[in-house]
């Protein structure tokens, strides 16, 4: 199983850029502890500092400076496709290693709203962006359209969601089907079966099957609840708590074996630790946790 992060993209320190600066870290730290993936996500009108995907990311690639695995999440509904096009060509260019396409149809009326998006027509709009996008990185021309640079490799395009709909759409477009943060283990069990049965409806074989994990990995159990009982308390993000991972290196590394166990290929991790120096930690124990699985 491959462990790679996704970074938190809202903070609100006095000054705006000690926000981005802790992302830089996260980056480097999450890079020097041999993690497998790099993202970043997207969400738009939020009231507060929210460091936006294609600017950030191209910051950040100066930390991921290798040939592992980079990427943003798009809500496609909310985007103009050549846009889309044009930011991940260029940030494909810019990465050392292969360029993932995350992307969703969102949610959030406020949201589409703002962006001036209708969230009654996003499944369709979903679907036209992303062949769209798709074309117009190959090098196609759409409708009287073409953009540059274009990615040096083929992009990867991993699709999110978790109702049937959205499980069939991943398996009939994607490469990759996501599943979120806020399933339960029985939950995840059931929706990959769910997944691999799609697939096998539409004849694709996915490159990857990825799970993300809210987690805090302290240094022992009760260094890590020390840390993450604050946040779970506090409701993080309206999860159930048996869907968040928390505990020392071994402890996670057996919860990770169990997603290994019913399919699943890559666990993509977001610390939940408020802290700087609390989610810097986080990020080098996922080093030791990968060592494990990977022994």
């Amino acid at each position: 199983m491959r462990v790679g992060v996704s970074l938190r993209s809202r903070y609100e320190p006095p000054d705006v850029r000690t926000g981005a600066r802790w992302m830089v870290e996260q980056a480097a730290t999450a890079w020097e502890a041999g993690l497998d993936s790099l993202f970043v996500g997207d969400h738009h009108a939020t009231g507060g500092p929210y460091y936006q995907n294609a600017p950030i990311l191209g910051r950040l690639l100066a930390e991921w400076n290798g040939p592992r695995p980079a990427g943003a999440l798009y809500l496609l509904p909310l985007w103009n496709p050549v846009l889309v096009a044009e930011q991940v060509g260029t940030l494909a260019a810019a990465a050392a290693g292969p360029f993932v396409l995350q992307c969703a149809i969102g949610g959030e009326e406020g949201q589409f709203a703002a962006m001036g998006a209708d969230l009654r027509r996003r499944a369709g709009v979903f679907e036209l962006a992303l062949d769209t996008i798709r074309r117009l990185l190959a090098g196609d021309e759409v409708n009287g359209v073409r953009i540059g640079p274009l990615p040096p490799e083929p992009v990867h395009v991993w699709i999110g969601g978790t109702a049937a709909p959205a499980i069939d759409r991943a398996a009939r477009l994607g490469d990759a089907w996501l599943a979120g943060p806020e399933l339960l283990v029985d939950q995840a069990a059931a929706l990959i079966a769910q997944y691999r049965e799609r697939c096998a409806v539409h004849s694709r074989t996915p490159a990857a099957i990825a799970i993300r994990r809210d987690v805090h990995i302290g240094a022992d159990d009760g260094d890590a609840w020390r840390v993450a009982r604050p946040v779970l308390d506090a409701g993080y993000r309206g999860f159930d708590p048996a869907a968040v991972v928390v505990g020392g290196p071994e402890q996670v590394a057996a919860q990770f074996v169990r997603l290994a166990d019913l399919g699943y290929s890559d666990v993509i991790i977001r610390p939940l630790a408020k802290d700087q120096a609390d989610t810097l930690g986080c990020l080098e124990r996922a080093g030791v946790v990968r060592l494990q699985l990977e022994g």
